[in-house]
């Protein structure tokens, strides 16, 4: 059944931490609305395939992040199950971005997520104070209750609830779409690009 994120939006937050924040600085601005997380580490991950070996510790979906930017440089971020096919040639028409998606820079990465490459997260929108990026999630990983991400490092994945990764991003100042943007929920992995600003695993 589809996720309907359509709920009240709460009022950004009025004091988000200097950017960027660190994982510390998130997990406090979680605690400080009241949502749940829980943390594990672990050697740092920079694809899909090196996260795989999670997958018997940390339940719930795990994840990839496409940070996009389209032919007017427009920034999206584009959060999906790992082994979502994305067909990034047609991914504008689909959500009505100007031209064809490139893989966004390192230091575009930088000066909008404050993250580096391989740290790719939904959560580094707490850094996006400018509210620049667009953030789509894919309606197939929005059917999961559990979702897993970095949380700004790829040294520890964080595990929240569908819910509350809506209520987060809101909070933000971020009004998250959810598109059906995978061709298929499960398949073969988009594999690492060598852009820095290609897939990341979450």
């Amino acid at each position: 059944m589809p996720y309907d994120c359509g709920a009240a939006q709460p009022h950004p937050d009025p004091a988000p931490p200097a950017m960027p924040a660190t994982p510390a600085d998130l997990f406090a601005f979680l605690d400080r609305h009241a949502i749940a997380h829980k943390t594990v580490t672990h050697p740092p991950l920079f694809t899909v395939e090196q996260s795989r070996a999670l997958r018997g510790q940390v339940p719930g979906g795990h994840t990839k992040n496409l940070f996009l930017t389209d032919k007017k440089g427009v920034l999206y971020l584009v959060v999906a199950l790992e082994d979502a096919v994305i067909e990034l040639k047609g991914l504008h028409r689909r959500l009505g971005a100007s031209g064809r998606f490139s893989f966004g820079s390192a230091d575009q990465m930088r000066e909008a997520l404050g993250v580096e490459p391989g740290s790719v997260t939904p959560f580094a929108l707490i850094n996006d104070g400018e509210r620049r990026v667009n953030v789509v999630l894919d309606a197939a990983m929005m059917a999961h209750e559990i979702l897993n991400y970095h949380p700004l490092d790829n040294t520890m994945t964080t595990t929240i609830a569908r819910d509350d990764l809506i209520r987060f991003l809101r909070t933000t100042g971020h009004a998250p779409r959810i598109e059906a943007v995978a061709e298929s929920p499960t398949g073969p992995a988009l594999g690492p690009a060598p852009d820095p600003g290609g897939p990341d695993a979450g």
